[in-house]
Parts: C-alpha cells; sequence; structure tokens
C-alpha cells in the first residue's frame, strides 16, 4: 500500500471532538479502548496507515521491554513510540515515563509520546535534565481549544511530518524554546541578587534618578544601597525565590476622601480626589478623568509620568503623540478604542483591563505625590 494522506484540519477536529465526547461518557475504560479509539483513530487522521503493522507497530520490542505503538519509516525502523496509560497519576508517570525512555534509549528513538487518551505528553529522550525537563508538551484534547490540540496533533505526528523529518525539527525546537525560558526563569532571581549584592551603578543610579523625579530629592548612592539591601531582600541564588519587602505603613495620613453614596440611577463608577468626586460611566472614563484632574492640578505632570522608564512591555501608557504609545505597532494606538487625546494634547492609551487601569492610576498617584487610596480613591465596580 502507498502512504496514506493526511486526514483534512475539518476531519481531525471532529475526531477529536468525538473522543472529547467519549471520555465525557466514559467509554475510554482500559488501555486497549484508549489505544484503539483515540490512539489509532487520531494515527489515522494524520495520515498513517494504521493496518500496515510494520509501520505503526503495537506492542513493539521483546518481553520486559515493550512498547505500546512504534511508529516506524521506514517499515520495521522506529522514529518514535506512544506508550499509553489508562491514568497518569504521579507516581504511575514517574515509572511510564521511566520505562518510555529505556526503550527511546535501548533503541535510539528521538521522539516519544507517553498518553492516556486525554492526556497527551511529548517528550525529547536525548534532552537534559530530569524526565519531565525534557517534555516539550504537554497537551489535554479534552480542555484545550480543539484547534490547538489539532495543531499540537498535527505538528509533532502528522505522517508525511514524520517521514520528511519536520515533525523531529519541530520537536526540537519547541524543546530549546521551553529550556531557554526555564533558564531564564531560573536565573533571573539570581541576576537580580547578584545586581544588589553587587551594588551595581547602573541600578543605583536608575533608582536614584526615579527616587529624584517622583519626590524631587536625589538620594546618595549609600542611601539606596542600603534600601536594596536592607528591604529588596532577594534570597540566595540556590533558591531561585525573591522575598517581597514589607509594605511600609503609612505615618499620619491624611483623612480618606469619601466617596459620596450611590443613589438610584447614579453612574456606578467614579473617583474622588481633592474633596471632589468625579462620577464616570466606565473604567476608562474614570482613567481619562483621573489623568485630566492630574493635569490641571500640576501643569508638569504629564512630562514626568511620560519620564518614567517602565509603562507597560511594549507600549507606553502616555505620550505627546498617538503613535508613541505603541512603538512596534503604532497602528493599535489609531484604533479609536484604544488612545484617547487629553484636553492638553498628550495622548493617554485606553484599551486596558481593570486590573491594567488601575495599576495606571497607582503609577499617577506615585508621579503626583499622592497615596492612592488614600488622597486618591477609585470606584472601578
Amino acid at each position: 500500500m502507498g502512504a496514506v494522506s493526511t486526514g483534512t484540519s475539518a476531519s481531525l477536529e471532529k475526531a477529536i471532538n468525538d473522543i472529547r465526547a467519549g471520555f465525557a461518557n466514559g467509554i475510554f475504560s482500559s488501555e486497549q479502548a484508549i489505544s484503539q479509539g483515540v490512539v489509532l483513530r487520531l494515527l489515522s487522521e494524520l495520515g498513517w496507515p494504521v493496518y500496515q503493522t510494520q509501520t505503526v507497530v503495537p506492542e513493539y520490542g521483546e518481553e520486559g521491554t515493550r512498547v505500546d505503538f512504534a511508529l516506524c519509516h521506514p517499515p520495521g525502523k522506529p522514529v518514535a513510540f506512544i506508550e499509553v496509560k489508562k491514568n497518569l497519576e504521579q507516581n504511575q508517570r514517574d515509572a511510564a515515563e521511566k520505562q518510555l525512555f529505556q526503550y527511546a534509549f535501548l533503541e535510539g528513538v528521538r521522539f516519544a509520546v507517553l498518553a492516556d487518551g486525554r492526556e497527551w505528553n511529548f517528550f525529547l529522550p536525548s534532552g537534559h535534565g530530569k524526565y519531565g525537563d525534557r517534555r516539550v508538551y504537554k497537551l489535554d484534547i479534552v480542555d484545550r481549544e480543539i484547534g490547538e490540540s489539532a495543531f499540537r496533533l498535527d505538528r509533532y505526528l502528522r505522517y508525511d511530518a514524520i517521514r520528511n523529518g519536520e515533525a523531529i525539527e519541530s520537536i526540537q525546537k519547541d524543546y530549546d524554546d521551553v529550556t531557554r525560558k526555564r533558564e531564564i526563569q531560573t536565573t533571573l532571581p539570581k541576576a537580580w541578587a547578584q545586581l544588589v549584592a553587587d551594588q551595581d551603578d547602573l541600578l543605583l543610579d536608575l533608582l536614584a534618578e526615579q527616587v529624584g523625579k517622583l519626590c524631587g530629592y536625589q538620594p546618595d548612592r549609600s542611601d539606596v544601597a542600603a534600601f536594596l539591601q536592607t528591604t529588596v531582600r532577594a534570597t540566595a541564588p540556590d533558591s531561585g525565590t525573591v522575598r517581597p519587602a514589607r509594605p511600609r505603613k503609612r505615618v499620619n495620613p491624611q483623612p480618606a476622601v469619601t466617596l459620596p453614596p450611590r443613589q438610584s440611577g447614579a453612574m456606578p463608577y467614579g473617583s474622588a480626589l481633592d474633596g471632589q468626586h468625579y462620577p464616570a460611566g466606565t473604567a476608562k472614563d474614570i482613567l481619562i478623568k483621573v489623568f485630566e484632574a492630574l493635569m490641571l492640578r500640576d501643569p508638569s505632570f504629564a512630562q514626568r509620568f511620560a519620564d518614567l522608564p517602565k509603562h507597560g512591555r511594549t507600549r507606553r501608557y502616555l505620550a505627546r503623540d498617538r503613535d508613541s504609545l505603541f512603538p512596534e505597532r503604532p497602528d493599535y494606538a489609531r484604533e479609536p478604542a484604544h488612545s484617547h487625546q487629553l484636553s492638553n494634547g498628550w495622548w493617554l492609551l485606553t484599551h486596558l483591563s481593570r486590573k491594567s487601569i488601575r495599576k495606571h492610576i497607582e503609577m499617577a498617584c506615585g508621579v503626583a505625590g499622592l497615596q492612592f487610596g488614600q488622597d486618591l480613591r477609585v470606584d472601578l465596580g
């Protein structure tokens, strides 16, 4: 028989949808049922000639060292292994991963899959670290979007992609990405701890400069270094955890500005500053009115806020021109819902979640020298 053509995306997604319904109805009650009703069906949709037992080999190997399926190219030469387990509880998972990796090492197979039908774990056995560190991707075809499930299965298990090496390249690339991100997350707290311990000049200068922008007085480097050492409390590099500094209590706070009680039919949101209540219809309206009020209160506020070195990851919260709000995608800023021009001509980013709007306003309070929740209160609903 010749190669079986890959199933269409629609037919693969239909198969995934049927399998999800099968799990909901409890019809996959054994490993044999999972193998036949889930694994073989999906392999067939992915173009595998499942009835050619030299290409999709069941119970591959010798007694005591068998794997449920070997995917072969050319026939009889394993390229990938699939091990099926009914349950993947942690203790069973550890034993199954060890067994699967032993099979892969013995046969020199570079790609391995551990599945219970619902959960699919894709591994690169030649990777580094513990077995779990060599997992490229974990796919739950019940919880994930059907389109994402179809994409991953097609990317890693499509017959043509296995035969021409494209699937192995994808596995290797995705493994490298996972490894890089894991190393970055592990190293970030160590790097921060090292910067604090070394009293890095750039870090001290940036913090001192920011203090000066916020309050008008720039501290000595020794004061900044002492602050970092006593309140930032980055842990030792081997723990990989950063202890947050304890928040300082406000001494002799100003009397709080209280929002007026809501009346029937009143607008649900609003803010209060300097004893004045600013009603608003939406969280976006609150953001705009707060910035208008702070700019009216202090003409230098806009420039000082814009000078903050950190706004969003890829965007600015406030800028003199609209395009500067999204330096990498100015077309986003031109969307009417994404920005608003304030009365003094500055442009304000408004396409934000309520959580981001709250953070936005807290930053503004810091620049204006106000205590958020005390001098300025907002009710975002």
